[in-house]
Parts: structure tokens; sequence; C-alpha cells
């Protein structure tokens, strides 16, 4: 069995994020060939091109996770009817400067809570766009908009309602599936 890393971008900074503790439950109902990992950006100055020339250590760090995970999974909220402004700083480090795109050709997936009942569709659709033109290969189905009521998910990860915990290792299976296609027809330079 071929095993995948998988980076997960959380989209919320907060500590205490819904978000968060969703990407603990997917870790958790990931089939055995995932090896989920959040890879933090919170301390990623804002991109501006000036850095091309020589990017501050935290932003190499932060791309050269991207590089060198197998797979990106975006875990978000929703802001304002889009993505937060601190995935997409995130997103313009790891995809700049021109020609040296750490998402091409890597399989993505998106997913996310919200308190709200169509949870984060349009966040979505437009994270969806934006890896659209990072080469991104993204895994369009099964869609996943998750509404986040209390108690859904502990603070450990563990989802308390049956059909949503089904729901989401379904989900999970899926993006391994993903990942295994795209990565055999798209094999990525390393």
């Amino acid at each position: 069995m071929t095993r995948y890393k998988v980076g997960c971008l959380v989209g919320s900074l907060a500590k205490d994020s819904i978000n968060r503790k969703l990407a603990k439950a997917l870790a958790r109902l990931a089939p055995p060939e995932l090896e989920l990992s959040e890879i933090p950006f919170g301390d990623l100055p804002l991109y501006s091109y000036d850095y091309d020339a020589d990017y501050p250590r935290v932003a190499r760090d932060f791309k050269g996770a991207i590089s060198d995970s197998d797979a990106i999974l975006f875990v978000s909220p929703e802001y304002n009817r889009s993505i937060p402004g601190a995935l997409k700083n995130a997103i313009d480090w790891a995809s700049r400067p021109y020609g040296s795109n750490a998402f091409t050709r890597k399989p993505t997936a998106v997913i996310g809570a919200s308190i709200g009942s169509i949870g984060t569709a349009i966040a979505q659709q437009h994270l969806k766009g934006v890896l659209a033109f990072c080469n991104a290969p993204l895994m369009n189905s099964p869609e996943a908009y998750i509404q986040f009521t209390p108690g859904l998910v502990t603070d450990d990860g563990e989802v308390t309602v049956e059909s949503t915990e089904e729901f989401l290792r379904n989900f999970m299976a899926e993006f391994a599936l993903f990942i295994g296609r795209v990565t055999t027809v798209l094999p990525r330079e390393r």
C-alpha cells in the first residue's frame, strides 16, 4: 500500500477553530495510507513580490512543507462569503514567484465547517477557482459543506454523530483514491 503525506491547511488562525476540530476528525477518520499533519501559516507576513528574490525563513519553511507533501487538504471557514485573508496570503506565498508554484500537480481537496446552514459553500467555490489557477488537481466530488452544531466534534477530533462520521470517513477514503489516481497520471518531480 502506498502511503501519502497530506499537508492540512486550516483556514482559521483561531486556536479554538471549529475547522481545526474538523481537521483533527478528518485525520482520525482517514484511511491508514494517509498521514495528515497541519501546516501552520499564521506567522507569514503579507506577501509582496518584493520578497521574491529573498523569501524570509518562515515563508521558505512554509513553502517547503507544501512541496514536501504529496497532497493538500484545505479545511476552511467562510469569511464574508469568501476565503479567509490569511489562507489566501498563504497560497500566494506557496505559489510565487512565477515558475516556482508548490501546488503544481499536487492533489487537493476542500472541506469546511460553519455554524450556518450552507456550511462554507461560497468560500469553497472561491478557493476552487484559486486552486485551478495554481494548477492543483482538485477532488470535485464528494463535496462537503459541514454545518457545525455544538458538540458535533470534540476537541480531540471525535465525531459524535454517526451519520456525519460515516460521511467524513467516506470523504477521506475518496480523497485517498483521488490522490492515487492523480499521482499515477501526473507524477510530480521532487
